[in-house]
């Protein structure tokens, strides 16, 4: 197995970075004013991607942190997945256009399954799909809704697709510091030929290890970390070299 992608966060609420508890927009803590310069100081630290989220936009429905997107775009030469209100094809085409390198839909893969389809033909290798899960189900609408489709049942939907990768979140453990749900992580996984990328509950170099082991010999790339890289439990170098090797 080659090692595993390390995707910093940024989460984007009314301009800032941002880290939320459970994807409760009233539990946000501010990490940085200028996601340009936290961007900029991500690609210093030796990561080969970043994940952007527009929260105000995954509730809105459509982009609202467009500008701060823009300002990570014109700070860094690494490559930028985004997801958060892309809801259209125009969105997404007019994304890649911008310079981002892979769109994630999430809430429109759940509500519109051939919008996914429709973009990954139009754009080969540069769409995923995100699974935010709350107790196995799928979620939508920035988190507000929860639907009553298995987790699982959503990423088979896209086998054949042409998805680059399925990004699970598990909502209880986002934020929480409180370790990665290995179990549904693997299990979804061991279900799609799709690469599977894990997210929600990193809080330690320990959850690290124990996910390196864990994907080995399954189709898990990568993992995204937020809280944890912010607060410094987890130290970039460190973990960077631990999930390369």
């Amino acid at each position: 197995m080659t090692g595993l992608t390390l995707y910093p966060a940024i989460d984007l609420k009314d301009g800032q970075c941002v880290r939320l508890r459970r994807g409760d927009m009233d539990q946000a803590t501010v990490y940085a004013d200028d996601p340009g310069a936290q961007a900029k100081a991500w690609q210093a630290a030796g990561f080969g991607w970043l994940h952007v989220v527009d929260l105000n936009g995954a509730f809105a429905g459509k982009p609202v942190n467009e500008a701060a997107v823009r300002a990570i775009l014109g700070n860094v030469t690494i490559p930028v997945q985004l997801g958060g209100g892309i809801r259209d094809l125009a969105g997404i085409a007019a994304w890649l256009d911008s310079g981002i390198r892979r769109v994630i839909l999430g809430s429109a893969a759940a509500k519109n399954p051939p919008l996914v389809l429709e973009a990954c033909k139009a754009f080969p290798g540069r769409i995923a799909v995100g699974i935010d899960a709350r107790d196995g189900f799928v979620a939508t609408e920035g988190w507000a809704e929860t639907s009553a489709m298995p987790a699982a049942e959503l990423g088979l939907r896209f086998e054949d697709a042409g998805v680059s990768a399925i990004i699970y979140t598990d909502i209880g453990r986002d934020g929480m510091l409180s370790g990665l749900n290995l179990d549904q992580t693997v299990a979804l996984s061991d279900r799609l030929t799709t690469p599977v990328i894990a997210s929600g509950g990193v809080g330690s170099l320990a959850d690290l290890v124990a996910l390196k082991q864990a994907a080995h010999g399954t189709r898990i790339e990568g993992v995204i970390v937020g809280r944890a890289l912010y607060d410094g439990r987890v130290d970039p170098a460190e973990a960077i070299g631990l999930l390369a090797a």
